[in-house]
């Protein structure tokens, strides 16, 4: 038996329900400092001192200056029943995603795992954003606050929160997800897109 595809007018029902009310919260970043300015502060005090070389990390290594400051890695599905590693490398051709989907089996909980690396200098306020498309409708969007990061030699890893698959007739087809790593200075650090089936089985 065929599956049944949403209408427009069932896509933008799902949409108004994952709408959240926006709160707008009055948030300044702070001001951005070098390296160099942040370890000239305080300078004679010794156990700051430790505190920040344990923040900057092991910066012994030379790094590439064509290198960008924030590095996106892999996108991974962590999902405990998949039969298969669901991972997204993000230093390759990002285009195609769109043509390699992910299959989903409906109703499973799995979380998303960003990792990425920060090579120069501090980074304030990074922000994953994935925004859900379905037949050109925007379903849902979510804002992950990532958090402050300093350079350091190896990755950092962000997880987001565990979620649920949806399931059902109507949920199960074809989705477009927009990601984006960005930051309180609006920096766009990476933006790709890639595609997520959900399905009634992992395969059908």
């Amino acid at each position: 038996m065929a599956e049944q595809e949403p209408t427009a007018e069932q896509l933008a029902a799902i949409a108004a329900e994952n709408q959240e009310d926006e709160s707008v919260v009055s948030y300044k970043p702070p001001a951005q400092k070098t390296l160099q300015e942040i370890e000239e502060l305080d300078k004679d005090d010794e156990s700051l001192r430790k505190y920040k070389d344990l923040l900057l990390g092991n910066r012994a290594k030379i790094v590439d200056p064509n290198v960008p400051n924030v590095q996106v890695i892999r996108l991974t599905m962590v999902c405990a029943s998949s039969p298969q590693a669901l991972v997204l490398d993000l230093t390759g051709d990002l285009d195609n995603f769109k043509k390699q989907p992910f299959v989903l089996k409906e109703g499973v909980e799995y979380k998303i795992k960003i990792s990425f690396k920060v090579n120069k200098e501090i980074v304030s306020g990074l922000k994953y954003v994935q925004t859900t498309m379905r037949k050109g409708i925007r379903i849902d969007q979510t804002d992950y606050m990532v958090g402050s990061y300093g350079p350091r030699d190896t990755e950092y890893e962000f997880l987001t929160p565990q979620e649920e698959a949806p399931k059902g007739m109507l949920a199960r087809g074809s989705y477009i997800i927009k990601s984006l790593f960005t930051d309180d200075d609006q920096h766009k650090h990476l933006y790709w897109e890639w595609q997520l089936n959900i399905k009634k089985e992992w395969k059908d």
